[in-house]
């Protein structure tokens, strides 16, 4: 691609949450289309209740192509799927349609990054429940994700300001091998953050990061002998290190990325850190991707009080990531 400004999709999520009200919102923000060429992947009914409400005056312009050019910069770039009528939408209740519609706004933002029709994918939250019942063969977001992009592991990054935790997977024990990965996969985040210093923490799993084996053997069994062969391999990495400090430790500077080896030990002290500023990355795929880090949030769907920050920082995040910025 060129060096324009980078061409960053965002899919809308599930229109009966906020996806689609923290999409218009973003587009407010100043820094966002001086930084990027933002083009929403959706459906213009939807895009058209909220944009005469927050941005009124602003044109909707229906691209067949991100490389189209924008008939005027100010407009809202649209890549219309025509898949839902959403002046029939139930705003706040989980709904088939609205599901199947969600997951082929995915399926179409990451075949234009495929194809580098854009240079980036930036999600909107889906509703799990909604996208099951239209069918979903993942058990959640970033797996369908994998699974489009023919991807078999992947790691989570979740980015709160300078605040950086990953997350071994979920969905295997704890062993030296997975340990290990996901600290190649921790090297691979920061390259493209383009963070030079590398700095990776790996967390304790036990108070006191086990305390030499007295509150448990994981630390020395599983995390220091993976942390031992990394720093073997060259790279800046320490641990295990105590779960309750290391997170401290980040915010003063000392690390660039907490290795968290389970998904609340990483997500806790972030969120707490910035609730609203949170961003979700998924490394390993063929694509550049980032979410905002909150779900559909039926309970404000449509008061128009949702707040953008998630999303605005996620756009951000992937036009740093694109290399463009």
């Amino acid at each position: 691609m060129n060096q324009e400004k980078p061409k960053i999709g965002i899919t809308l999520g599930d229109v009966a949450g906020v996806g689609p009200e923290v999409a218009i919102k973003a587009l407010l923000e100043p820094s966002i289309e001086d930084r990027c060429t933002p083009v929403l992947i959706g459906e213009f009914s939807t895009v058209k209740h909220y944009a005469d409400r927050l941005m009124p005056g602003r044109s909707i312009q229906v691209l067949e192509d991100p490389f189209q050019p924008a008939a005027n910069p100010a407009t809202v770039k649209l890549i219309d799927l025509k898949n839902i009528d959403f002046t029939r939408v139930k705003l706040g209740q989980v709904d088939k349609g609205c599901g199947r519609a969600a997951l082929e706004y995915i399926r179409t933002g990451v075949d234009l990054c495929l194809k580098k029709k854009i240079d980036a994918l930036v999600t909107g939250p889906i509703h799990k429940e909604a996208a099951q019942m239209a069918g979903i063969n993942a058990p959640g977001h970033t797996e369908y994700l994998a699974a489009l992009c023919k991807t078999r592991e992947v790691r989570m990054l979740l980015v709160v300001n300078h605040l950086r935790a990953m997350h071994i997977t979920t969905h295997l024990s704890l062993r030296q091998a997975l340990v290990l990965d996901t600290i190649h996969y921790g090297v691979k985040a920061l390259r493209q953050l383009h963070v030079d210093t590398g700095r990776i923490a790996v967390a304790g799993l036990n108070p006191h990061a086990g305390e030499g084996g007295m509150f448990g053997s994981e630390e020395a069994e599983e995390v220091a002998p993976a942390v031992r062969q990394a720093q073997n391999e060259g790279l800046n990495v320490a641990g295990p290190i105590s779960p309750d400090t290391v997170f401290h430790r980040m915010n003063q500077g000392e690390f660039d990325l907490v290795i968290a080896l389970y998904h609340d030990q990483g997500h806790i002290p972030l969120k707490l850190m910035g609730f609203d500023s949170g961003v979700n990355v998924t490394i390993g795929l063929p694509i550049i991707r980032t979410s905002v880090d909150h779900g559909t949030a039926f309970d404000i769907a449509g008061k128009f009080i949702a707040n953008p920050e998630s999303m605005v920082k996620a756009i951000q995040l992937a036009c740093l990531m694109a290399g463009k910025d």
